[in-house]
Parts: C-alpha cells; sequence; structure tokens
C-alpha cells in the first residue's frame, strides 16, 4: 500500500508555468505585409489576437498598456500548384504558403522572449468544379496556422 506512494516521489515530474508569469500583458501591431497579398497582415494579426486570448493567461491591449510586445512580417506569400486536370490542365488543387518573421520582447527591459525567423505555415484549397474555393480558403487556413504556430512558441522553452 505505500509502495505506491514511495515510488511515484521520485518520477523526476516538476510543476512548471507554460508561460512566462512575468508578463500579463502583450500588444498586437498589426503585422508588416511585405508581400503582394493584400490585406493578409491583418488576417494574421487578428488570428494572433484571438489565438492569444484563448490559449493564454495574456490580455491583449495597447502598446502603452502593454507589459510585452508580439511584432511580425510576413516577408512572402506563395501559392502553387499542386494538381492538374486533365482537360485543359486547369488547376485543381492549390497551396498557398505563408512565411514569417516575429518577436515577443519585455517592453519593460527591452528583453527578447522570443523569436522565429522564416516560419511557414500552408493552407489548401480546391478552385476546381464543383468546389470552386478561393484561394482565400487558403489564406485563412495558413493564417490561423501560423498564429497557432506563433502562440505555441510563446510558451515554455522545454
Amino acid at each position: 500500500m505505500f509502495s505506491g506512494a514511495l515510488l511515484t516521489g521520485g518520477c523526476g515530474y516538476q510543476h512548471q508555468a507554460l508561460y512566462p508569469d512575468s508578463v500579463r500583458t502583450v500588444a498586437v501591431p498589426i503585422f508588416d505585409n511585405r508581400s503582394f497579398y493584400r490585406d493578409v497582415e491583418r488576417e494574421v494579426t487578428e488570428a494572433v489576437i484571438k489565438e492569444i486570448e484563448l490559449r493564454t493567461p495574456y490580455k491583449v491591449v495597447a502598446v502603452d498598456r502593454a507589459d510585452s510586445e508580439l511584432t511580425g512580417t510576413i516577408t512572402q506569400v506563395e501559392q502553387s500548384r499542386l494538381s492538374r486536370g486533365r482537360d485543359g490542365g486547369l488547376v485543381q488543387e492549390g497551396e498557398l504558403r505563408i512565411r514569417s518573421n516575429f518577436a515577443w520582447q519585455d517592453r519593460r527591459t527591452g528583453q527578447t522572449l522570443r523569436q522565429r525567423r522564416g516560419l511557414v505555415t500552408i493552407g489548401r484549397y480546391v478552385p476546381a468544379r464543383p468546389v470552386s474555393e478561393p484561394y482565400q480558403t487558403a489564406q485563412y487556413q495558413a493564417a490561423q496556422q501560423l498564429a497557432y504556430e506563433i502562440v505555441s512558441v510563446m510558451g515554455a522553452e522545454w
């Protein structure tokens, strides 16, 4: 009966916060966009804000009230063809990639908490009939995935 208690005591697990507890608020200005795709920066920024509010203990606030600031740049958006139709060679399936950089800094100390360069996410779409999805379907998927990846990086470094 007591042996179970003795064995679990030395298992090596320890409690560690998933997110830095020195930060309580985050500002997320609109990402810069160096691509030719309009409004992708707004879609990514909105997705990042929602993901921070959903998955972290932080509150997103204006820059002048924030402990930290997460800034990002969309460096490239590109589409590629995954498959063509037999008749006429029209695109059957497409893919859209968003490449980005971001940095999360403590505004009080200037310390960089986390950063990544060249983070790539992908969304897919089917422009062919009968589905007829626009490329924005893939852009939305890639933006949501990018937000998820960024917030994951904000967590503890294991």
